[in-house]
């Protein structure tokens, strides 16, 4: 059911998206369709005003007359002339009216009579003014009509005329407004080719995200294998590469975890057998033996509180604020840890060979710990009266220092370098070695941290050589090669 409606919500971000780009588009070219049908339509109501200007105009010649054609006298004649002279154009129809009479039309070469309109004679009486032509719009059953209301008058005449000329809008927008039909019809079509587009891209573009929503179903601590396959650089693809690396991470920590938790049973078992086979054996009456089974008891769990303190400090690494990285001066942190590793061990001869100086950033305390801890081992390792050499040192471009552990013991095994640092690993070099398995393991965490590593080799001449390899920041000083000599 989850699986089924999370597809669901998938499928619906999809249709949002088509929606979406659907809506801004018949949106956009609605727009833009509506505003050049008005442009177009003031344009076309503009160009029948100017025409019925030119038709005042015109009237305005035939009142003035000419050389050939004198002046009318009467109204009669005027507007006999004027339905003479002026042919109307193929939506135009005119009327002349005599003492508010219609008198005169065309004889020919209009679509509709405008005296036929009763309603329309009527406005254009009530409208007409004698001292100026009025223009207006009206609705007749021909349709609408613009048109312009010009009055005559002769000196010599006492009658009023009127000449009327209107045009049919409906007809001259005809055409206009089938070129807005074929453009919706355009605008369908369009809109049937972005959604099937935007349907195809869309889906190519969630196509990560069904497949993240697949691996994450399917991912499990048991099966963490599951990847989702990248193709571009886009968002949507961004986001599935930063799953796989999240799942990168988990599969990492579950394998981690799996070790530990194995690890950890391996080695607290044999403290709980050693001390159960020893209570099982443990003679009640024999005090002796109860003594002797009381220490081997107690140093049993004080080895279990030494392993279980180490887990919880290895937890512990990778949580936020483990370290805390200060400006140090690599001379005195090595002055530091010779001082405290004397102590571990007077026994052993102890020497600070290579002394790096200058200020670097690093958790000084932890990185302390990692050190002293390679020192413990090599204590572990070599034999009473041996030396053990500590040493820093930048490298050829000083862009990394190394912080070493030189013993003179017995060495490590080859087949061994590499897996020294593993949790709960020893070196077998003939003979027991107390301690949890897991310090070194703890350096690596320390060196990861500071976003540097751990290494081992071999020492020619015998011994082996333990090292933390931290990033250089903040470099400022040089290498000197004993450490008699103070930071410069």
């Amino acid at each position: 059911m989850a699986r089924r409606g999370l597809g669901n919500r998938v499928r619906s971000v999809r249709v949002r998206i088509l929606a979406g780009i659907l809506l801004a588009t018949a949106l956009g070219m609605t727009v833009a369709g509506v505003a050049t049908y008005l442009i177009q339509r003031e344009r076309t109501i503009a160009s029948v005003d100017a025409r019925l200007q030119q038709t005042v105009a015109g009237l305005q010649s035939i009142a003035e007359g000419n050389a050939t054609t004198p002046a009318p006298t009467t109204v009669d004649a005027f507007l006999t002339e004027a339905m003479r002279r002026v042919l109307p154009d193929q939506n135009e129809s005119i009327l002349g009216f005599v003492d508010q009479t219609p008198a005169y039309v065309p004889s020919s070469g209009i679509a509709y009579r405008l005296d036929k309109d009763p309603a329309f004679v009527k406005r254009v009486l009530a409208e007409a003014d004698a001292t100026h032509a009025v223009s207006g719009t009206t609705h007749t059953k021909w349709g609408t009509l613009r048109y312009v209301i010009i009055p005559v008058a002769i000196k010599q005449d006492t009658s009023a005329g009127l000449y009327v000329s209107a045009y049919d809008l409906d007809d001259e927008l005809a055409q206009l407004s089938q070129a807005f039909g074929s453009y919706a019809v355009i605008v369908v079509g369009v809109l049937l080719i972005v959604g099937l587009v935007g349907w195809f891209v869309a889906g190519r573009l969630l196509r990560p995200i069904r497949l993240l929503q697949a691996a994450a179903s399917s991912a499990s601590q048991n099966a963490l294998s599951e990847r989702i396959p990248i193709r571009g650089t886009d968002d949507v693809s961004v986001l599935g590469s930063t799953f796989n690396d999240m799942l990168d991470r988990l599969e990492e920590s579950f394998d981690a975890q799996r070790r530990l938790i194995d690890d950890v049973s391996h080695e607290l078992r044999t403290p709980i057998t050693i001390v159960r086979g020893h209570l099982e054996l443990l003679d009640p009456t024999d005090a002796r033996e109860a003594v002797a089974t009381r220490e081997l008891a107690l140093d049993e769990l004080d080895r279990m509180r030494v392993l279980v303190d180490d887990i919880s400090l290895l937890a512990k690494t990778n949580a936020p604020g483990f370290l805390r990285p200060v400006t140090t001066s690599l001379g005195e942190l090595a002055d530091r840890v010779l001082a405290k590793a004397q102590a571990l061990a007077p026994d052993r001869r102890w020497s600070l060979v290579e002394r790096a100086t200058g200020t670097v950033v690093l958790d000084a305390s932890r990185v302390t710990q990692a050190w002293l801890q390679l020192a413990e081992n090599a204590v572990k390792y070599s034999p009473a009266g041996t030396p053990i050499e500590l040493a820093s040192s930048y490298d050829a471009h000083r862009e990394n220092v190394e912080l070493s552990v030189r013993d003179h013991g017995s060495g490590i095994p080859e087949d061994q370098l590499e897996r020294i640092f593993d949790r709960f690993a020893r070196v077998d070099v003939g003979r027991g070695v107390d301690g949890s398995g897991l310090g070194l393991s703890i350096v690596t965490a320390i060196a990861i941290g500071h976003g540097g590593h751990t290494l081992a080799r071999n020492a020619t001449g015998g011994g082996a050589v333990v090292s933390i390899v931290l990033p250089v920041i903040e470099p400022t000083a040089t290498k000197e090669s004993n450490a008699e000599h103070p930071d410069r």
